[in-house]
């Protein structure tokens, strides 16, 4: 048996956490300043954290290795197990020629790529992170970008940051069901505080992924779509969080905000299109993107999507455009509206497996495929003597969001026109894809599981805790360390929910603000998880260059969490405290 100490360094707890920290310092050293792959500096920080664990805490060594191993396994299932079905169920779309049919049906809306950045990653990656969560957002969002011309470094930071502010209600709103359990504070408070905090980031991103994608000059000319998107986007969480289940809010939200951006692109387009401005640089984009061409008679610019020897044999009509100096005329292409359907069909297909699993005797049958039991080698007690949580392991074999995604997958394949033996090899394929980010996600929730059951992230917790009723703006910097290390939200409030709550009825914090600000805080973190980060990587085939990826990502984490901090500091106090329920 082992009994978690919480200050095993000359009982000091500041002491104490200045080793605790060592495991996160190593991964994001290593990540950020050496430019390690992912999957080493993750590899150094669970070895650096299991050494911490049982030479600093005297946690025995059997049940470090115990524990690291039950991190592996969680970190495969479900945490990577929801982003190799989803990259696989996009992998299906582009074996049949249907993923050009999406992206042309896109690129139909508008031909700006700053446009496309914003449909593609923020309204599409929030559906997709409101649905399944995981990285399924960042890897099919990043690559239907880069298919639509945009540099692949480019495309990658793009969704990182776009996949954010969903988070808080993703995965069928998981992280706030989750909390509430832990805290056993009621859904509906912890969703509408989240619904008071998360939809400040999501009224800025929009003009960040502009700003990301093309500087001040995509901010000038793309702005309106910028700010319609996110104040739509922002209105329909913060109403849904008080009027709808967690589990519809940011489904609600994302459909919300694609339908009025879509509907504002009928009487709005950017100024170069319109020739009001100066069109971009002449420039034709690899991987079969847009070329830009001047049209006749305007300063502006009509963009036109080249045929590629890779482009299905669909039915196509074609608008002729003229050109200045009798160049060859660009080629559109236009697609049925039953060809579209079919290339939303997977998207649609994972919505109605996740309504079916509403209703009650579907849902518990496939809830009746779980497995709950105490993983082996471990007999952990916290220092009153009670089992610490994460010895228990649970295993929602057809339940769990990446099954969902996976047999809405088996169900989109004769729609796709694929056979069983094209997807079997799509399948393999994506597995050996994804190895490394396997590993890598592995490597870092082994690390999560180690520093939770030796009582490092409680020192670290308890450490930070001590500002007292200064705590507020500290809490949410919490969830975004923890969502940082374990790549999810929900595994960022199993770790300090707790904490949170404890933290609030010994300052006399609302514990309502603290949870939610756990979960807000997290949100921001999942840009710079290695989990995210590996599997942006390979989805825009920069395999061993997470830390590039990293480096652009992590000052806008730092803006987004200081931005978030002074509101929750500001919801303790009589300015913003009217606000907590």
């Amino acid at each position: 048996m082992y009994a978690q100490i919480f200050d095993p360094v000359a009982h000091s707890i500041a002491a104490s956490a200045a080793f605790a920290a060592l495991p996160l310092l190593t991964l994001f050293v290593l990540l950020g300043l050496l430019r390690l792959p992912a999957r080493w500096a993750a590899l150094a920080s669970l070895a650096v954290s299991m050494a911490v664990a049982a030479f600093v805490y005297g946690m025995p060594g059997g049940q470090v290795l115990s524990g690291a191993l039950e991190g592996a396994a969680i970190g495969f299932f479900p945490i990577i197990w929801i982003g190799i079905n989803a990259i696989w169920l996009f992998k299906l779309t582009q074996e049949s020629g249907h993923a050009s049919v999406l992206r042309q049906a896109l690129a139909n809306v508008s031909a700006d790529q700053r446009v496309q950045a914003v449909l593609i990653a923020f309204c599409f990656g929030a559906l997709l992170e409101a649905l399944a969560g995981g990285g399924a957002p960042v890897a099919i969002c990043a690559v239907l970008l880069i298919s639509l011309g945009v540099d692949p470094l480019k495309s990658a930071t793009i969704c990182l940051i776009a996949d954010t502010s969903p988070v808080a209600f993703g995965a069928l709103g998981l992280p706030i069901t989750v909390l509430a359990k832990i805290t056993r504070l009621p859904v509906h408070d912890i969703s509408v505080m989240v619904g008071r905090q998360a939809p400040l980031l999501s009224l800025f991103i929009p003009l960040m992924l502009v700003f990301i994608h093309d500087g001040r000059r995509g901010l000038k000319e793309v702005w309106p779509l910028a700010v319609i998107a996110g104040v739509a986007f922002a209105f329909a969480q913060f109403a849904g969080s008080m009027m709808l289940p967690v589990e519809l809010v940011d489904i609600v939200a994302a459909l919300f905000c694609a339908g009025v951006s879509i509907i504002f692109l009928r009487v709005w387009s950017p100024a170069f299109l319109r020739g009001d401005l100066k069109a971009p640089d002449t420039a034709v984009a690899a991987r079969g993107g847009y070329s830009i061409q001047p049209r006749a008679g305007m300063q502006g610019a009509v963009l036109a999507m080249p045929m590629t020897a890779g482009d299905p044999p669909f039915d196509r009509t074609r608008d002729k455009v003229s050109t200045a100096g009798g160049a060859a005329e660009p080629t559109t292409m236009r697609h049925s509206r039953a060809d579209i359907l079919r290339a939303l069909a997977p998207y649609v297909a994972v919505i109605v497996v996740v309504a079916a699993t509403q209703i009650g005797f579907i849902g518990h049958a496939m809830g009746a495929l779980t497995s709950s039991f105490a993983w082996p080698g471990l007999h952990v007690v916290d220092p009153h003597g009670a089992a610490v949580s994460a010895v228990n392991a649970k295993f929602e074999w057809v339940l769990s969001a990446g099954s969902i995604v996976l047999i809405a997958g088996i169900f989109s394949v004769p729609i796709l026109g694929l056979d069983a033996r094209v997807a079997t090899r799509t399948y393999l394929k994506n597995l050996h894809e994804l190895r490394w980010a396997v590993f890598t996600v592995c490597c870092v929730v082994g690390v999560a599981y180690i520093m939770n059951l030796s009582g490092q992230i409680v020192t670290l917790g308890i450490w930070a805790a001590q500002a007292g009723a200064a705590f507020a703006p500290v809490s949410p910097i919490l969830g975004w360390f923890a969502t940082a290390l374990t790549g999810s939200d929900t595994s960022a409030n199993a770790l300090f929910g707790m904490l949170q709550l404890t933290t609030a009825h010994h300052t006399g914090l609302s514990d309502i603000l603290l949870a939610a600000a756990n979960t807000s805080g997290g949100v921001v973190g999942k840009a710079i998880s290695p989990q995210n980060l590996a599997v942006g990587a390979v989805a825009v085939g920069m395999m061993g260059r997470e830390g590039v990826l990293f480096r652009r990502v992590a000052s806008w984490t730092i803006l987004m969490i200081a931005a978030l901090s002074l509101l929750v500091w500001a919801q303790s106090t009589p300015l913003l405290g009217w606000m907590v329920p």
